[in-house]
Protein backbone atom coordinates (compact mmCIF):
# COMPACT_ATOMS: atom_id res chain seq x y z
CA UNK A 1 0.00 0.00 0.00
CA UNK A 2 1.50 3.37 -1.10
CA UNK A 3 -0.54 5.69 -0.17
CA UNK A 4 -2.32 6.02 3.42
CA UNK A 5 -5.76 8.18 4.15
CA UNK A 6 -5.01 11.59 6.61
CA UNK A 7 -8.75 12.37 8.46
CA UNK A 8 -7.56 15.77 8.36
CA UNK A 9 -7.50 16.46 4.65
CA UNK A 10 -8.62 15.59 1.79
CA UNK A 11 -6.52 12.53 0.60
CA UNK A 12 -8.54 11.83 -3.15
CA UNK A 13 -9.55 13.99 -5.66
CA UNK A 14 -13.20 14.02 -6.60
CA UNK A 15 -12.00 11.99 -9.35
CA UNK A 16 -10.23 9.71 -7.43
CA UNK A 17 -6.60 11.14 -8.20
CA UNK A 18 -3.97 10.85 -5.11
CA UNK A 19 -3.67 14.46 -3.18
CA UNK A 20 0.05 13.86 -1.60
CA UNK A 21 0.23 15.26 2.18
CA UNK A 22 2.72 14.10 4.82
CA UNK A 23 1.38 11.29 6.34
CA UNK A 24 -0.23 9.74 3.46
CA UNK A 25 3.23 7.56 2.17
CA UNK A 26 5.76 5.56 2.80
CA UNK A 27 8.71 7.10 1.19
CA UNK A 28 11.48 4.07 1.34
CA UNK A 29 8.78 1.63 -0.62
CA UNK A 30 7.93 4.70 -3.47
CA UNK A 31 11.63 5.22 -3.57
CA UNK A 32 12.61 1.39 -3.79
CA UNK A 33 9.74 1.17 -6.68
CA UNK A 34 11.03 4.14 -9.05
CA UNK A 35 14.70 3.96 -8.66
CA UNK A 36 14.41 0.44 -9.87
CA UNK A 37 12.95 2.48 -13.49
CA UNK A 38 16.44 4.30 -14.22
CA UNK A 39 14.41 7.50 -14.53
CA UNK A 40 15.79 10.96 -15.14
CA UNK A 41 14.04 13.88 -14.08
CA UNK A 42 14.05 17.36 -16.12
CA UNK A 43 13.45 20.23 -14.39
CA UNK A 44 12.77 23.80 -15.74
CA UNK A 45 13.35 27.03 -14.12
CA UNK A 46 13.71 30.57 -15.49
CA UNK A 47 16.09 33.52 -13.84
CA UNK A 48 15.65 36.42 -16.37
CA UNK A 49 16.62 39.96 -14.97
CA UNK A 50 17.45 40.74 -11.01
CA UNK A 51 15.69 36.62 -10.98
CA UNK A 52 19.26 35.20 -10.79
CA UNK A 53 19.62 35.93 -7.53
CA UNK A 54 17.56 32.98 -6.27
CA UNK A 55 19.49 30.69 -9.10
CA UNK A 56 22.16 29.76 -5.59
CA UNK A 57 19.29 29.14 -3.10
CA UNK A 58 17.34 27.22 -5.41
CA UNK A 59 19.83 24.66 -6.66
CA UNK A 60 21.59 24.42 -3.12
CA UNK A 61 18.68 23.60 -1.60
CA UNK A 62 17.22 21.23 -4.60
CA UNK A 63 20.49 19.29 -4.13
CA UNK A 64 19.74 18.69 -1.14
CA UNK A 65 16.11 17.44 -0.81
CA UNK A 66 14.88 17.18 -4.61
CA UNK A 67 14.72 13.99 -6.02
CA UNK A 68 17.77 12.70 -4.12
CA UNK A 69 19.36 9.66 -5.33
CA UNK A 70 17.68 9.69 -8.81
CA UNK A 71 18.90 11.27 -12.02
CA UNK A 72 18.13 15.37 -12.28
CA UNK A 73 19.10 17.35 -15.23
CA UNK A 74 17.98 21.11 -14.56
CA UNK A 75 17.63 23.47 -17.84
CA UNK A 76 17.96 27.03 -16.58
CA UNK A 77 16.25 29.81 -19.21
CA UNK A 78 18.36 33.22 -18.57
CA UNK A 79 18.91 36.45 -20.45
CA UNK A 80 22.47 36.68 -17.69
CA UNK A 81 24.19 33.21 -18.72
CA UNK A 82 27.37 35.07 -17.04
CA UNK A 83 25.67 35.48 -13.70
CA UNK A 84 24.96 31.98 -12.95
CA UNK A 85 26.41 30.62 -9.82
CA UNK A 86 28.74 27.66 -9.65
CA UNK A 87 26.86 25.19 -7.29
CA UNK A 88 28.16 21.78 -6.53
CA UNK A 89 26.11 19.53 -8.27
CA UNK A 90 25.64 15.66 -7.07
CA UNK A 91 26.10 12.49 -8.99
CA UNK A 92 23.86 12.16 -11.68
CA UNK A 93 23.05 15.50 -11.25
CA UNK A 94 23.84 18.39 -14.40
CA UNK A 95 22.38 21.80 -15.01
CA UNK A 96 22.38 23.05 -18.63
CA UNK A 97 22.08 26.92 -19.28
CA UNK A 98 20.13 28.26 -22.14
CA UNK A 99 20.40 31.55 -23.28
CA UNK A 100 16.79 33.47 -23.92
CA UNK A 101 16.08 37.29 -24.90
CA UNK A 102 15.44 39.86 -22.27
CA UNK A 103 11.85 40.89 -21.99
CA UNK A 104 10.69 44.55 -20.19
CA UNK A 105 7.42 43.29 -18.62
CA UNK A 106 7.37 40.16 -16.21
CA UNK A 107 3.93 39.70 -17.69
CA UNK A 108 5.75 38.57 -20.72
CA UNK A 109 7.99 36.58 -19.29
CA UNK A 110 5.28 34.29 -17.32
CA UNK A 111 3.49 34.15 -20.86
CA UNK A 112 6.73 33.21 -23.17
CA UNK A 113 7.10 30.29 -20.54
CA UNK A 114 5.35 27.80 -22.19
CA UNK A 115 6.66 28.27 -25.48
CA UNK A 116 10.01 27.63 -24.11
CA UNK A 117 8.67 24.68 -22.23
CA UNK A 118 6.82 23.19 -25.44
CA UNK A 119 10.22 23.71 -27.56
CA UNK A 120 12.42 22.08 -24.91
CA UNK A 121 10.27 19.03 -24.96
CA UNK A 122 10.23 18.69 -28.64
CA UNK A 123 13.57 19.46 -29.44
CA UNK A 124 16.14 18.07 -26.57
CA UNK A 125 13.98 15.87 -24.46
CA UNK A 126 12.18 13.02 -26.00
CA UNK A 127 15.22 10.80 -25.68
CA UNK A 128 16.77 12.61 -22.57
CA UNK A 129 13.98 12.31 -19.73
CA UNK A 130 10.91 10.45 -18.42
CA UNK A 131 9.67 13.42 -16.85
CA UNK A 132 9.85 16.88 -16.46
CA UNK A 133 8.82 19.85 -13.31
CA UNK A 134 8.48 23.12 -14.53
CA UNK A 135 9.31 25.17 -10.99
CA UNK A 136 9.71 28.75 -9.98
CA UNK A 137 13.01 30.15 -9.38
CA UNK A 138 12.25 32.37 -6.78
CA UNK A 139 12.16 29.50 -3.99
CA UNK A 140 13.26 27.23 -1.79
CA UNK A 141 13.58 23.51 -0.73
CA UNK A 142 13.59 23.23 2.71
CA UNK A 143 12.30 19.20 2.66
CA UNK A 144 11.95 15.84 1.07
CA UNK A 145 10.34 16.54 -2.88
CA UNK A 146 11.02 13.27 -4.12
CA UNK A 147 8.98 10.18 -6.36
CA UNK A 148 5.69 10.42 -4.24
CA UNK A 149 5.31 13.32 -6.53
CA UNK A 150 5.81 11.18 -10.06
CA UNK A 151 2.51 10.85 -12.07
CA UNK A 152 1.39 11.53 -15.71
CA UNK A 153 0.06 15.17 -15.34
CA UNK A 154 0.34 16.65 -12.10
CA UNK A 155 -0.36 19.62 -10.25
CA UNK A 156 0.05 21.42 -7.26
CA UNK A 157 -2.81 23.10 -5.06
CA UNK A 158 -2.03 26.94 -4.16
CA UNK A 159 -1.56 27.47 -0.56
CA UNK A 160 -3.79 30.98 -0.82
CA UNK A 161 -6.89 28.93 -1.90
CA UNK A 162 -6.40 25.13 -0.59
CA UNK A 163 -8.65 25.88 1.59
CA UNK A 164 -10.88 28.28 0.66
CA UNK A 165 -14.55 27.99 -0.96
CA UNK A 166 -14.62 27.96 -5.07
CA UNK A 167 -16.13 31.42 -5.40
CA UNK A 168 -13.22 33.08 -3.88
CA UNK A 169 -10.78 31.27 -6.69
CA UNK A 170 -9.14 33.73 -8.87
CA UNK A 171 -9.67 32.03 -11.83
CA UNK A 172 -10.30 34.19 -15.28
CA UNK A 173 -13.88 35.39 -15.51
CA UNK A 174 -13.92 37.36 -18.41
CA UNK A 175 -15.34 34.79 -21.33
CA UNK A 176 -13.92 36.76 -24.19
CA UNK A 177 -10.68 34.92 -22.82
CA UNK A 178 -9.58 31.62 -23.82
CA UNK A 179 -8.30 30.29 -19.88
CA UNK A 180 -12.78 31.54 -18.70
CA UNK A 181 -14.14 29.42 -16.24
CA UNK A 182 -17.87 29.85 -14.76
CA UNK A 183 -18.64 31.10 -11.06
CA UNK A 184 -20.50 27.14 -11.26
CA UNK A 185 -17.08 25.26 -12.79
CA UNK A 186 -13.86 24.16 -11.04
CA UNK A 187 -12.47 21.95 -8.73
CA UNK A 188 -9.20 23.32 -7.21
CA UNK A 189 -6.97 26.73 -7.66
CA UNK A 190 -3.65 25.29 -8.82
CA UNK A 191 -0.03 27.12 -8.66
CA UNK A 192 1.66 28.03 -11.96
CA UNK A 193 4.67 28.08 -10.06
CA UNK A 194 4.77 24.05 -10.09
CA UNK A 195 3.57 21.81 -12.24
CA UNK A 196 4.68 18.54 -13.81
CA UNK A 197 4.24 14.95 -15.43
CA UNK A 198 5.29 12.99 -18.31
CA UNK A 199 7.01 13.97 -20.95
CA UNK A 200 3.82 13.74 -23.03
CA UNK A 201 1.31 15.21 -21.09
CA UNK A 202 3.52 18.22 -20.09
CA UNK A 203 4.31 18.55 -23.73
CA UNK A 204 0.55 18.69 -24.56
CA UNK A 205 -0.08 21.33 -21.39
CA UNK A 206 2.23 23.43 -22.36
CA UNK A 207 1.62 23.32 -26.36
CA UNK A 208 -2.33 24.02 -25.38
CA UNK A 209 -1.80 26.88 -23.15
CA UNK A 210 0.74 28.40 -25.59
CA UNK A 211 -1.93 28.44 -28.20
CA UNK A 212 -4.50 29.52 -26.33
CA UNK A 213 -2.16 32.32 -25.00
CA UNK A 214 -1.64 33.23 -28.72
CA UNK A 215 -5.74 33.47 -28.90
CA UNK A 216 -5.66 35.69 -26.41
CA UNK A 217 -3.19 38.21 -27.33
CA UNK A 218 -4.32 38.19 -31.06
CA UNK A 219 -7.55 39.29 -29.09
CA UNK A 220 -6.11 42.10 -27.38
CA UNK A 221 -6.71 40.25 -24.15
CA UNK A 222 -4.18 39.11 -20.99
CA UNK A 223 -5.71 36.73 -18.47
CA UNK A 224 -5.90 37.88 -15.19
CA UNK A 225 -2.97 35.32 -14.09
CA UNK A 226 -1.18 35.03 -17.39
CA UNK A 227 -0.42 31.40 -17.97
CA UNK A 228 -1.73 30.45 -14.28
CA UNK A 229 -5.38 31.29 -15.72
CA UNK A 230 -4.55 28.84 -18.65
CA UNK A 231 -2.91 26.05 -16.54
CA UNK A 232 -6.04 26.40 -14.22
CA UNK A 233 -7.98 26.03 -17.26
CA UNK A 234 -6.41 23.38 -18.89
CA UNK A 235 -6.33 21.46 -15.52
CA UNK A 236 -9.73 21.91 -15.24
CA UNK A 237 -10.57 20.10 -18.58
CA UNK A 238 -7.97 17.92 -18.53
CA UNK A 239 -7.86 16.45 -14.50
CA UNK A 240 -4.20 15.75 -13.15
CA UNK A 241 -3.49 12.18 -12.46
CA UNK A 242 -1.88 13.24 -9.30
CA UNK A 243 -2.19 16.47 -7.16
CA UNK A 244 0.37 17.75 -4.38
CA UNK A 245 -1.14 19.23 -1.04
CA UNK A 246 0.13 23.09 -0.54
CA UNK A 247 3.57 21.67 1.27
CA UNK A 248 4.93 21.29 -2.60
CA UNK A 249 4.55 24.61 -2.68
CA UNK A 250 4.44 26.67 0.42
CA UNK A 251 3.53 30.79 1.08
CA UNK A 252 6.63 31.28 3.16
CA UNK A 253 8.96 29.35 5.85
CA UNK A 254 7.10 30.80 8.79
CA UNK A 255 3.67 31.11 7.67
CA UNK A 256 1.32 28.29 9.85
CA UNK A 257 -1.37 26.06 9.12
CA UNK A 258 -3.03 23.17 11.02
CA UNK A 259 -2.84 20.76 7.77
CA UNK A 260 0.95 21.79 6.97
CA UNK A 261 2.86 19.49 9.13
CA UNK A 262 5.99 19.98 6.83
CA UNK A 263 6.90 22.96 4.65
CA UNK A 264 8.99 21.12 1.38
CA UNK A 265 9.17 24.20 -0.95
CA UNK A 266 8.19 27.94 -0.61
CA UNK A 267 8.09 31.50 -2.03
CA UNK A 268 10.77 32.91 -0.78
CA UNK A 269 9.68 36.48 0.78
CA UNK A 270 10.94 39.57 -1.82
CA UNK A 271 10.26 43.25 -3.26
CA UNK A 272 8.33 42.36 -6.65
CA UNK A 273 8.52 45.89 -7.28
CA UNK A 274 12.65 45.86 -6.83
CA UNK A 275 13.08 42.43 -8.90
CA UNK A 276 10.31 43.00 -11.49
CA UNK A 277 10.97 44.72 -14.68
CA UNK A 278 7.59 46.41 -14.56
CA UNK A 279 4.94 47.20 -11.83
Amino acid sequence: LLFFIRTDVASVSPWSAPIIWEGNFDSTLIDSIYKQQNLTIATTVFALGKYTRFVKDFLESAEQHYFVGFRVHYYLFTDQPESVPEVKMGENRSLTVQNVPSLNRWQDISMSRMEKLENLIENELVNEADYIFCLDIDTKFYGRWGAETLGRLVGVIHPWFFDAPRSQFTYERRPESKAYIPVEEGDYYYAGAAFGGSLEDVHHLTKTCREQLNIDAANSIEAVWQEESHLNKYFLLNKPSKLLSPEYMWRDINEKAAQIKIVRFTNVPKNYAEVRPNP
